[in-house]
C-alpha cells in the first residue's frame, strides 16, 4: 500500500512540474530577455526573479503565477497584463503603468511604487504589506490602518506612520489612526508629537461619541506627560487598563 501511495505521489509530482514547464513559452522568454518587448506574450508561471525588465512592453501580457521577486521593473508598461498571483516580491516597479492590470492574489510585498499608474488595476486580494508608495486610490483607509498595525507591531515604527498618514488622508476623521499614529511617534521618543495625535484622537472621539476610544486617548496623554522617571498614578483611567502596553493601542480602534 505505501509502495502504491508512493509511486502515485512521485507520478502527480513529475506530472504537476511537466505541466509547470510546459506553461513557459521558451520563445516569448527569450523574446523578452533579448528585446524587452513582449505585448500579449504568455510568460505564465515563468521565473524572472531579479530580472532587468526597466522599461519593457509588457502589456497585455500573461504574467499569471510569474515569480518577478526582486525585478527592476521601473517604468515598464504592464497595462493590461494578467499578474493573477504573480510574485512581485520586493520588486522595483516605479514609474511604472498597471492601468488595467490584473493583480488580484499578487504579492507585492515590500514592493516600490512611487509614481506607479493603477488606473482601472484589479488589486483583490493582492499583498501590499511593507509596500513602500502604495497610492491612496487602490486602499481604503481600514486597509492602509490594517497595514500600520502589521508594521507597528514588527517594530517598523516609521512605516507605520506612514501608512496611518494615508489612512488619515483618506479619512481625516479617523480617530484610530492619530491615535495608533501618536502611539508609533511616542516609541520613537517624539513626545510632543504623539500629544498633539492623542489630543486629536480624543476631541475626535469626543464627537463620535465613543467612550473606550475617549478613555484610551485621555490615558495616553496622562502616560505622554508622564517623565520618564516617574510612574502614573494609580488613578483610574491608566494607560495600561486599556491597552496592557503602548504597543497593543494598535489593535485596538480597527476599523473604528
Amino acid at each position: 500500500m505505501k509502495n502504491i501511495i508512493l509511486v502515485t505521489s512521485v507520478f502527480l509530482t513529475t506530472f504537476s512540474l511537466t505541466n509547470t514547464a510546459q506553461a513557459v513559452n521558451p520563445e516569448h522568454l527569450k523574446q523578452l530577455l533579448a528585446t524587452k518587448q513582449c505585448q500579449n506574450c504568455d510568460l505564465s508561471n515563468t521565473s524572472l526573479v531579479m530580472a532587468d525588465l526597466s522599461g519593457a512592453n509588457l502589456s497585455g501580457a500573461n504574467l499569471t503565477g510569474a515569480n518577478l521577486s526582486r525585478a527592476n521593473l521601473s517604468s515598464a508598461d504592464l497595462r493590461g497584463a494578467n499578474l493573477n498571483g504573480a510574485g512581485l516580491f520586493g520588486a522595483n516597479l516605479n514609474a511604472a503603468k498597471l492601468g488595467g492590470a490584473n493583480l488580484a492574489n499578487a504579492d507585492l510585498r515590500s514592493s516600490y511604487l512611487g509614481n506607479t499608474e493603477f488606473t482601472g488595476a484589479y488589486v483583490t486580494g493582492a499583498n501590499f504589506q511593507g509596500a513602500v508608495g502604495i497610492p491612496l486610490q487602490i486602499a481604503t483607509a481600514d486597509e492602509f490602518y490594517a497595514l500600520g498595525v502589521a508594521e507597528g507591531q514588527k517594530g517598523n515604527q516609521r512605516q507605520a506612520i506612514t501608512y496611518f498618514n494615508q489612512a488619515i488622508a483618506i479619512k481625516p476623521e479617523y480617530a484610530g489612526a492619530y491615535l495608533a499614529r501618536g502611539v508609533a511617534k511616542y516609541q520613537m521618543l517624539d513626545r510632543e508629537g504623539a500629544f498633539q495625535d492623542a489630543q486629536t484622537a480624543e476631541k475626535l472621539f469626543t464627537s463620535q461619541q465613543n467612550t473606550t476610544g475617549i478613555q484610551t486617548s485621555q490615558a495616553f496623554i496622562k502616560e505622554v506627560q508622564t517623565p520618564y522617571t516617574e510612574k502614573v498614578s494609580a488613578g483610574k483611567p491608566t494607560f495600561t487598563d486599556f491597552i496592557g502596553s503602548l504597543g497593543s493601542v494598535l489593535l485596538q480602534f480597527l476599523p473604528f
